[in-house]
């Protein structure tokens, strides 16, 4: 009987891994992103419901003490109570989009709504989960370029992008999203 190796050639394998890597279909990643999008925005709003809330009856206090003065004034709408409010709810928004985007991307290339999907993130060379610093590039740029409202372009970008439908964000770290 012929000598057989234990397991099989993992050269051979990590080039079937790599062949078999195709790109995701777009109905996928929508529906991953509105999940991930609901979640991330259900736990933002939580953490920073308090803070926010907190920011406004300050502002509203303002008013009404400016109205009932009987005095025409200037009222700063942002002071140091509401720059620091909101600056906790800023810190909220990057904390758990870094918790809940970057990490578990850069850890198993998916998020839960990736994950429910049945679609990852994979490095365009390598074929495996990207970095830390991919997955942070990836989740930022994406998160600007939406509150910039040039998210939409970056969105259909990978409608017309051809082979690996990648979008802006993809593109700028190296990655894409495969079944």
């Amino acid at each position: 009987m012929p000598w057989k190796p234990p397991v099989e050639d993992p050269f051979l394998q990590a080039a079937r891994e790599q062949a078999s890597a195709r790109p995701a279909g777009l109905g996928r990643r929508l529906l991953a992103r509105l999940v991930d999008t609901l979640v991330l925005g259900a736990l933002i709003g939580g953490a920073s419901y308090p803070f926010v809330t907190a920011a406004l009856e300050h502002i509203d206090a303002k008013i009404e003490a400016a109205k009932q003065s009987g005095v025409t004034v200037q009222v700063w709408l942002v002071d140091s109570t509401t720059s620091v409010q909101f600056g906790i709810a800023l810190a909220a928004f990057f904390v758990l989009g870094l918790l809940y985007e970057a990490l578990p991307t850069a850890k198993w290339g998916r998020t839960l709504g990736k994950k429910l999907c049945g679609i990852h993130v994979r490095d365009i060379e390598a074929h495996e989960p990207p970095t830390f610093g991919k997955a942070l590039r990836r989740w930022l740029l994406y998160t600007v370029l939406g509150v910039l409202a040039v998210g939409v372009l970056n969105v259909l970008w990978c409608l017309f992008d051809r082979p690996w439908r990648q979008c802006w964000h993809d593109k700028a770290a190296g990655t894409f999203v495969a079944r």
